[in-house]
């Protein structure tokens, strides 16, 4: 009976790999004058689709057999077996890996080329919004899927304010991050009794209900087109464009006597990315040591436990939501200073998925962890590009590996157990 089933099953997964693979990969659109035909894929990736399929019939088939002779395997790790390291030289041991990477990454820009300079940038970006969702998934344990929400809130709020207010980067970001802070709470409010799955949709609805709003509310936010000319940062009045946009500044070059290089304005704005995501790291740190942050992983474990004990569940939740969105819109403000235009269109549902999705490598709760991910996946696509076509792709099988051979994380959070003597 048991084979029977394991057949059936594999089968079942087999043909769902054809059924998937096929239209994507043996299906082509061609152009043929001003028609559009659709052709079928060369033989040798008609065998490959089939080869596949074959693949997961059998892995599937005897996937038990396959998990237990891995299981028996000896470690090739020599720190396999070794004793946990205790938290206060584990706390040691991130913090001097954190001050390294620091400071090899104020030092980094000044020798390196300008588009990676300018692709560390998005990558700071990124760690600053899975920061701020770890708070919420990874500590507090509320899933989240419309965190790009308040990132947009932050990049629009800068958009919008120089628009119409003529503020600088300066004055809008703290501005944006508290008002997506505020819309935090405000979404905070409604899921209170939620957990789960209905949470997950609750956050999701919120997500497009924002980005449908910034796509419709033309009059304002210009709609499906956007806003454009949104200023770069400046050091104390002095631009870093080669002539001087706002009256009254003066440029970074003019002023210190040396010849223009636009390098300088990207390295300006990643040093000051650099700055908001090592503040963002610090306080979230500093948050975790403290009761709050006790508290969030109080609700992530047992909710009803930490209720019995007194906690505040909706102080709890609240003050969750609040923190991971007010970083959400510090991330935001760079972003929309780092593009110089922004639309609805940067803002999908997609961008939630990502972040979470580095939330998960990284491993909940673990900053370090968070941060070597959000690394990874952004960078990790720019090196392939040959391979773009399938970067979902092997994005979703590096999820699925992931998932099967290392559920906790990268670098997940070690919790040492406490043993209590018996008494006598």
């Amino acid at each position: 009976m048991m084979a029977a089933q394991n057949v059936k099953h594999a089968l079942f997964c087999a043909i769902i790999t054809l059924v998937i693979s096929y239209p994507i990969l043996g299906l082509k659109l061609e152009a043929a004058g001003i028609r559009v035909v659709l052709t079928g894929a060369d033989a040798s990736t008609l065998v490959a689709i089939v080869a596949a399929a074959v693949a997961v019939f059998v892995f599937q088939l005897f996937r038990d057999t396959i998990f237990k002779g891995l299981g028996r395997l000896p470690s090739f790790s020599p720190l396999a077996n070794r004793e946990p390291m205790s938290q206060e030289k584990r706390a040691r041991v991130e913090s001097i890996a954190l001050i390294l990477l620091l400071m090899a990454a104020l030092t980094w820009p000044f020798f390196a080329s300008r588009g990676s300079v300018d692709l560390a940038t998005l990558v700071l970006i990124y760690v600053m919004l899975a920061l701020g969702l770890n708070v919420v998934v990874g500590l507090a344990g509320l899933l989240d899927l419309g965190y790009v929400a308040f990132y947009a809130v932050g990049a629009y709020t800068f958009a919008l304010l120089h628009q119409y207010f003529d503020f600088t980067f300066w004055q809008a970001l703290f501005v944006g991050s508290g008002l997506a802070a505020f819309t935090g709470m405000l979404l905070g409010f409604p899921v209170l009794r939620l957990r789960g799955d209905y949470l997950a949709i609750v956050t999701l609805g919120f997500g497009e209900i924002i980005r449908i709003l910034l796509n419709n509310w033309t009059q304002l936010t210009g709609g499906p087109n956007g806003i454009g000319g949104i200023p770069d940062p400046t050091l104390f009045g002095m631009e870093f464009g080669r002539r001087v946009k706002e009256e009254g500044n003066i440029s970074f070059h003019e002023f210190f006597n040396i010849p223009y290089d636009s390098n300088h304005k990207i390295i300006f704005l990643y040093l000051i990315a650099l700055v908001l995501a090592t503040f963002t790291a610090l306080v979230i740190r500093r948050f975790m040591k403290m009761p709050v942050g006790r508290a969030w992983e109080a609700l992530r474990e047992d909710e009803i436990a930490a209720r019995s004990l007194g906690l505040n569940r909706t102080s709890i939740k609240l003050s969750a939501f609040t923190i991971g969105a007010f970083f959400a819109g510090f991330a935001g403000t760079v972003f929309a200073s780092k593009q110089g235009f922004i639309s609805p269109e940067s803002f999908v549902f997609l961008e939630s998925a990502i972040i979470l999705a580095i939330v998960v490598l990284g491993g909940m709760g673990s900053q370090l962890g968070v941060i070597l991910a959000a690394i990874a996946v952004t960078i990790l696509p720019e090196l392939a590009r040959e391979f773009s076509e399938y970067r979902m792709l092997i994005f979703g099988a590096a999820m699925v590996t992931m998932m099967v051979w290392r559920p906790q994380g990268l670098m997940p959070v070690r919790r040492i157990p406490i043993k209590l003597k018996k008494a006598e």
